[in-house]
Formats: C-alpha cells, sequence, structure tokens
C-alpha cells in the first residue's frame, strides 16, 4: 500500500548536512518526496512510498546524520499523489 507522510524535524537540524542526509536515505528506501530547510530552523521531509520504506525512512530522519540532534520529529499523514518520480533537495 502506498502511503505519503509530511516530517517535521527540529533540534540542531540546519548545517549539519541534514538534507544530503535525508536525500541518501530516502534512495535506500526507496521513497520519492523532497526535504527542504524551513526558516524557522527545523527541515521538512515529505515522503511516498509503500508503509514499509517510509517506515524505514522516519526511522533514519529522527536519528539524523552524526552532527544533528533531532530533538522532536513530527509526522503528518497524507494522500499519496504520486507527483514525484525521485527524492530531491529543495532550497
Amino acid at each position: 500500500m502506498r502511503v505519503a507522510r509530511k516530517f517535521l524535524m527540529d533540534g540542531d537540524v540546519q548545517g549539519v548536512g541534514f538534507r544530503f542526509f535525508a536525500q541518501r536515505a530516502a534512495a535506500r528506501h526507496q521513497v520519492t518526496g523532497y526535504v527542504r530547510n524551513l526558516a524557522d530552523g527545523r527541515v521538512e521531509a515529505l515522503a511516498e512510498g509503500d508503509a514499509a520504506s517510509v517506515e524505514a525512512f522516519k526511522h533514519d530522519l529522527a536519528a539524523g546524520p552524526s552532527y544533528a540532534r533531532v530533538q522532536h520529529l513530527e509526522e503528518i499523514n497524507l494522500e499519496p499523489t504520486g507527483s514525484y518520480s525521485s527524492f530531491r533537495i529543495e532550497r
């Protein structure tokens, strides 16, 4: 079953390679979508894929790269649109 989730991470998540980490994790778990920094210091990621892959991606995001410290991860369920053919970093 295909699912879509938006994840919002806060803590020490900008300036630590988080977006590149998320892009590699998305490739590993074969999810599509995007990741971007938000003006308020959080990082936002949207992932679409099968439920197990999106869940595994979420666990990677919660851990973050070695220099990050994710204090909170918010998860929002969305309807999958199928509009993403890859996972990209948005600016």
